[in-house]
């Protein structure tokens, strides 16, 4: 976009650490925007890194990257020392948000997403202005659509939380074990509690959305449940 360095040339700061100033700001802002833009859609979703996670780890990523050049400029050394640090430690943060429970790993996109928040920090701190913006509406994109089409498409499973209810636990357990047995699935997170005389039974399935449908059909027809219900989706990702 040279027609902002041309911009500030004219019309901005004419003095060169004014000039590097106003330069920093206006990249910090940019970060800390298309930063926002990706956390506010994950936010929407209830993901773990939300708003001000993506916002924090784009607008750290730029200063870190502003802070390489600057550093290196003035006391002569690497321009990519203090940047090429960013990897690493963004990626040390994608293993946090990973989670491993009972055969299913949740948190990849979450992971993913973090990673490639930072690398538009990057691109921003270092003044790639239609690279960083071109990346956030592409990555929008693909959170948005591809996650609708998944949906659509049956593609992707959804760990989905049912609660049944009736007069003996161990019954309605041992039942809804039959019922599961003949699809090959578990129950994940089962909770047991007891309300005016009756057991309510509370467990987690896999399984995508259309067969979901099919398996609460068939949980309605459990003789020992008095109550079946669809609690939601369970957070994962």
């Amino acid at each position: 976009m040279d027609y902002l360095h041309e911009f500030w040339r004219d019309y901005g700061p004419h003095t060169e650490m004014a000039y590097f100033t106003s330069q920093t700001m206006l990249r910090l802002i940019l970060a800390a925007f298309l930063g926002g833009a990706i956390g506010i859609e994950r936010e929407i979703r209830r993901r773990p890194a939300g708003l001000r996670t993506n916002l924090f780890i784009c607008f750290g990523s730029a200063l870190f990257t502003i802070l390489s050049y600057k550093m290196a400029g003035e006391y002569i050394g690497d321009h990519t020392r203090i940047a090429a640090q960013i990897i690493p430690g963004i990626g040390f943060i994608g293993a946090g948000s990973i989670l491993h429970a009972r055969g299913s790993v949740t948190g990849l996109t979450t992971a993913a997403t973090i990673f490639v928040v930072a690398s538009i920090g990057m691109a921003s701190g270092a003044g790639l202005y239609v690279v960083a913006i071109f990346a956030t509406v592409v990555i929008l994109l693909c959170l948005v659509l591809l996650g609708l089409m998944e949906q659509r498409l049956n593609l992707k499973s959804v760990l989905m939380v049912y609660e049944v209810q009736g007069a003996n636990a161990e019954e309605i357990v041992s039942a809804l074990n039959n019922v599961l047995e003949d699809d090959r699935r578990i129950m994940h997170t089962v909770q047991i509690g007891r309300t005016n005389g009756h057991y309510r039974v509370q467990f987690s399935v896999d399984a995508t959305q259309k067969e979901q449908s099919s398996l609460l059909t068939r949980l309605r027809q459990i003789p020992q449940a008095t109550s079946v219900q669809c609690l939601g989706v369970s957070e994962r990702e």
